[in-house]
């Protein structure tokens, strides 16, 4: 279901906000349910209905999956990582599986309905089966990214605080064979890990820990010695890192933390050759509580950055989003810009409160932020809540509010949110254990359970995880760049693959 139309153009951040406007904040307030076996409250002879729209599961893991991770170039390869068990003492656990085996469904003839042995046929489900465990861990996995850009390393962070390396070397149509490289254990608990999106730095990841410290290693598999190389190590945070993102060139890593703060790193030392840093001489920008501008009490603990990397969202507790402007790291302009005056593309320092946005009741947990595919292009930024609401904003027109659907996951918390790449699809989850697709340019709903979601933009959801209040829920997903196939993490120890 990708967009047709190729990539949208650049456009500067001037084109979005005024220069006038930079320092000015601007303020905008603006299913089926699982049954319990002994069926208390069900009428005698009543039948429960249970859905489950997948094409395929991968039901080897024995507790909960937190984290899931795509291979970029063979995006059928998933690795999955959660608990080995419910035991308090339980080790980590993950899998590789494959999704290719999953066989897609047919669309049918509406004679096929009266078939009962075609409509068998149409709605099984594939098994998938484990390509390769991943051992090591003594706590629960709840971190995992392949490396970039071709996938040559998958990268595991656990609440024991290792950080373990796989080597993967995928065999088209003959599996994969994962060889472990190294070890790393600097801190208690990690949070989260981030691969670089730079080829300049390829297999490098950054990592997020409980003590909210912040690590940068690349990966070197050839260096016996050495293979899990400390590029840097910072210690500014004064409580846990809860999040962190790379800008799309991969010079700059933004990391934000429970104690309102967010640093944006010059981990190459791009901004410092600029003179673009801070005094501390690591960072291009430092906000913290202390300025009640940025001040976001309770804590800020999701973050996006847009694709052009002009700006970086932040959101936390109380509903609170702050966008915050990026620097321009470009190259210095050439004679005939000198000539014509200062060009949009010198370097800028950045770190000027663009917004500050808080139209949700409750803490804001997943962000997502898009260019769309038409002319001109528009910047999208969506934010899930624990409230259950999704509210999309256009950042092309001031980050006014475009959509708020109140009740996108059914008062459960929204867990997270990605747009479809260069499209107006957006792809949500929750603990309600749905996953839901809207299209934020106009209004429509196809497929069943979908009544009254016209206004909001419904295209599509998916059920067959548990959730609604009775355990369960979607902690993760993944649909590549087409958005075609969608494979889950779930509360209730199962992966599904859905299609579009």
């Amino acid at each position: 279901m990708s967009s047709s139309n190729p990539n949208p153009e650049e456009e500067d951040l001037d084109e979005m906000l005024a220069v006038d406007d930079a320092a000015e904040e601007i303020d905008n307030d603006g299913g089926d349910i699982a049954m319990d076996s002994d069926g208390e409250g069900e009428e005698e002879g009543e039948e429960v209905l249970l859905q489950n729209d997948s094409i395929a599961y991968f039901d080897v893991p024995q507790d909960s999956l937190f984290a899931i991770a795509q291979h970029p170039v063979y995006p059928s390869l998933i690795a999955v990582g959660g608990s080995a068990g419910q035991e308090a003492d339980a080790p980590g656990a993950g899998w590789l599986f494959d999704t290719s085996a999953a066989e897609s469904r047919p669309v049918l003839p509406a004679s096929y309905a009266s078939d009962p042995a075609n409509a068998e046929w149409s709605s099984k489900t594939t098994q998938l089966d484990s390509l390769y465990a991943l051992e090591g861990h003594t706590d629960s996995i709840n971190s995992l990214c392949w490396t970039y850009p071709q996938g040559e390393y998958l990268v595991s962070g656990g609440l024991d605080g290792r950080m373990k390396v796989w080597k993967a070397d995928v065999r088209p149509g003959a599996g994969v064979k994962m060889t472990v490289v190294g070890v790393s254990q600097e801190v208690e608990e990690i949070n989260w890990i981030a691969a670089c999106p730079s080829q300049n730095y390829a297999n490098t990841v950054a990592v997020g820990a409980f003590d909210g410290s912040v690590w940068v290693y690349t990966i070197d598999a050839s260096d016996a010695s050495n293979p899990l190389q400390i590029i840097q190590s910072y210690f500014l945070h004064t409580g846990s890192c809860t999040a962190g993102a790379w800008t799309p060139d991969g010079l700059l890593l933004a990391t934000v933390s429970e104690d309102s703060s967010l640093y944006v790193w010059d981990i190459w030392g791009e901004a410092s050759a600029k003179n673009l840093v801070n005094d501390n001489g690591m960072t291009v920008i430092s906000l913290t509580g202390e300025d009640q501008r940025f001040e976001v009490e309770g804590g800020l603990y999701s973050m996006a950055i847009d694709p052009k990397g002009t700006f970086v969202a932040v959101g936390g507790a109380g509903g609170a989003i702050k966008i915050i402007s990026l620097p321009r790291l470009a190259s210095p302009p050439s004679s005939q810009q000198q000539i014509r005056g200062k060009s949009s593309s010198d370097p800028t320092s950045g770190g000027q409160i663009l917004a500050s946005l808080h139209a949700q009741g409750d803490s804001v947990e997943s962000l997502a932020v898009a260019v769309t595919s038409n002319n001109p292009p528009s910047t999208l930024l969506a934010a899930g809540s624990v409230d259950g609401s999704v509210c999309v904003y256009d950042a092309t027109r001031r980050f006014a509010v475009r959509r708020h659907i109140s009740g996108a996951h059914d008062e459960h918390s929204v867990v997270k949110l990605e747009f479809v790449s260069n499209s107006w699809l957006l792809t949500s989850c929750g603990m309600d254990g749905v996953v839901r697709r809207w299209d934020l340019r106009s209004g429509g709903v196809t497929g069943t359970n979908a009544a009254g979601a016209a206004d909001r933009g419904l295209v599509k959801e998916w059920k067959g995880h548990s959730g609604g209040g009775e355990g369960g829920g979607v902690l993760g997903f993944v649909q590549g760049q087409t958005g075609e196939r969608i494979v889950t993490a779930g509360d209730d120890c199962v992966a599904l693959v859905f299609e579009a």
